[in-house]
C-alpha cells in the first residue's frame, strides 16, 4: 500500500509539483493550503508525514506543528522560504523532525521523506518483534513503557515527540553512558541526517521541560560538559 502524506502550503504551484512528483512514486497525497485546513486534515487522518510550511494563511506552520504534537507523533518535516537558522531551530523547538529549506529540489525532499518513513518502520518492525511483553522501568517519578512507546511522570502521561521519546529510551536503557552530540544525531536521526548537532541541543531542552521537575537543574538527563549527554539512574 502507498504511503499517505499531507503537503500544507499555500503556494499552489510548489503543491502541484510536490503533489505529481510523489504520486508518480506511489504515494497517497492529501493537500491543504492554509493552516487551519491542514490541522482538521491532520486530525482526520492518520499520514506516514506531512509537509508543513512555515508561512501560512490563518495559523502559521509553527503552530499547526505544535497542535499536531498534542495528539499525533506523525513525522513532520517544514518547509521554509527563509535561509536564517532560527526558522530552522523553532521548526525543531515544535517538534518537527526535520526542515527543508526553500527553494528545494524535489529529489531532496523525496529522499528525505523516504528516508524517514523508512526508519520509522524499521522502528516499527523491531517493536514487533519484541512480542506483546511489555517493558516498563521506573526511575524515581519516571516511568517508561517501552512497548507503549509511553512515559509517565507521577502516573501523568507526558507527551513526547518521536525524536524526543528515542533520545529518551536510547539514554534510560544505557544509563551513566555519555553520548556526545555527534553520537546521538547519527543514531536517533540517522547517517543521513543532514542537520546539524544543534539539532540535539534542542530537543534534549525541550525534553528537560517536559521531564524534569527543574530543567536548568537536571535529575534525569545530564550535561558531560564538552562531552555530551547522559541519563543518571537513580
Amino acid at each position: 500500500m502507498g504511503k499517505k502524506v499531507l503537503v500544507v502550503d499555500d503556494e499552489k504551484l510548489i503543491v502541484k509539483g510536490i503533489r505529481f512528483s510523489l504520486e508518480q512514486d506511489g504515494m497517497e497525497v492529501d493537500t491543504a493550503y492554509d493552516g487551519e485546513e491542514g490541522l482538521a486534515a491532520a486530525r482526520r487522518n492518520d499520514y506516514d508525514i506531512v509537509l508543513l510550511d512555515v508561512m501560512l494563511p490563518k495559523m502559521n506552520g509553527f503552530e499547526v506543528c505544535q497542535q499536531i504534537r498534542e495528539f499525533s507523533d506523525m513525522p513532520i518535516i517544514m518547509l521554509t522560504a527563509k535561509g536564517d537558522d532560527m526558522d530552522k531551530i523553532l521548526g525543531l523547538e515544535y517538534g518537527a523532525d526535520d526542515y527543508i529549506t526553500k527553494p528545494f529540489n524535489i529529489l531532496e525532499v523525496k529522499a528525505r521523506i523516504k528516508a524517514i518513513i523508512r526508519r520509522n518502520e524499521k522502528k516499527g518492525a523491531e517493536k514487533e518483534a519484541v512480542g506483546r511483553v511489555r517493558s516498563t522501568v521506573e526511575f524515581g517519578d519516571l516511568r517508561i513503557d517501552k512497548e507503549g512507546r509511553r512515559v509517565y511522570i507521577r502516573g501523568v502521561e507526558v507527551n513526547l515527540t518521536t525524536k524526543e521519546y528515542d533520545l529518551l529510551e536510547l539514554l534510560v536503557f544505557n544509563p551513566n553512558r555519555v553520548y556526545s552530540r555527534d553520537n546521538l544525531l547519527r543514531t536517533v536521526w540517522g547517517y543521513d541526517y543532514p542537520g546539524d548537532v544543534r539539532t540535539v541541543d534542542v530537543h534534549i531542552r525541550r525534553l528537560r521541560e517536559k521531564i524534569e521537575e527543574n530543567p536548568s537543574d537536571p535529575k534525569f538527563v545530564h550535561t558531560k560538559w564538552g562531552v555530551g549527554y547522559y541519563f543518571q539512574s537513580i
